[in-house]
């Protein structure tokens, strides 16, 4: 399995494991990776995402709250958000090609939750893709 396939899965499950019971990230990054054996760049792309995500839930939740049309934020399942905020987090914040993170998205949709999610998922990240390629179209004409 790819480092980096294999690097979001350990992130969301950290970060299900945040959102569930909110503590502190350096404490769920410890006991998660007592349990779980990877490589070492493995470990640091999973940490990277997962810190970045927690750090910055509040601006990605209003990003997903305004693409997901007839749903409030706190409606969507534990396991669909933080797939949602971890590739809205990509698709911000990273040089991943945007087709790789919606791609992703869905498999690990389609692996954690149900068919009906990853459908509903990527079209939420396909909505806010495009206002993120508009954002930056805008910013390269003024």
């Amino acid at each position: 399995m790819a480092l980096r396939h294999k690097g979001r899965e350990f992130a969301l499950q950290m970060l299900f494991q945040w959102e569930v019971g909110r503590q502190e990230t350096a404490r769920i990054e410890d006991g998660f990776w007592r349990m779980t054996r990877a490589e070492t760049r493995t470990r640091e792309f999973a940490n990277q995402l997962f810190e970045g995500v927690a750090k910055e839930s509040e601006g990605l939740d209003e990003l997903i709250g305004r693409h997901a049309q007839n749903w409030r934020i706190e409606r969507i399942a534990l396991i669909d958000r933080a797939i949602l905020r971890l590739a809205a987090f990509e698709l911000r914040s990273t040089k991943t090609p945007p087709r790789v993170v919606l791609d992703e998205a869905v498999e690990l949709a389609k692996t954690f939750s149900s068919e009906d999610a990853a459908g509903f998922i990527n079209g939420v990240l396909d909505a806010i893709l495009k206002t993120l390629r508009q954002k930056k179209a805008d910013a390269t004409t003024e």
